[in-house]
């Protein structure tokens, strides 16, 4: 990576962890004998294949450079300029923990990031956009 450019996507263990724990769901949901435990299982194993499948396809999830920012989603790739996206860092308190986020705003859309999308903390990651933008 150069300093001209940078790029986040969840981390390739975090997305084969959840590939093998949606195998492992999938197995529960056929060899579990009772038929609510099962669909539990099924459940579970959907889930964890639909958000690694996600962390897959959309890699990288945001990516910047002297120009702007792209991040992809499952509608696609966008593209804002600097002038036109607005990167801030939010903070949050869950059952006595704190999490912080970085929201990227660019018209009427929003988009957060935490740091299991990003394979970084956000905190490092808005002093990277900072220093590019």
């Amino acid at each position: 990576m150069d300093n001209s450019s940078a790029s986040w996507a969840p981390r390739p263990a975090l997305v084969a962890v959840g590939l093998l724990g949606a195998l492992v769901a999938l197995a529960g949901a056929f060899l579990y004998g009772q038929k609510a435990g099962a669909v539990l299982f099924g459940v579970a194993a959907v889930v964890l294949a639909a958000l690694s499948a996600h962390g897959l396809l959309v890699r990288p999830r945001l990516a910047a450079d002297v120009e702007g920012l792209r991040i992809r989603t499952m509608r696609g790739e966008h593209r804002f300029s600097w002038p036109e996206a607005h990167t801030s860092l939010r903070s949050t308190k869950r059952l006595g923990r704190e999490s912080k986020t970085l929201e990227i705003s660019a018209g009427d859309e929003l988009f957060v990031f935490g740091w299991l999308e990003l394979g970084a903390d956000p905190i490092d990651v808005l002093d990277v956009l900072s220093a590019l933008r």
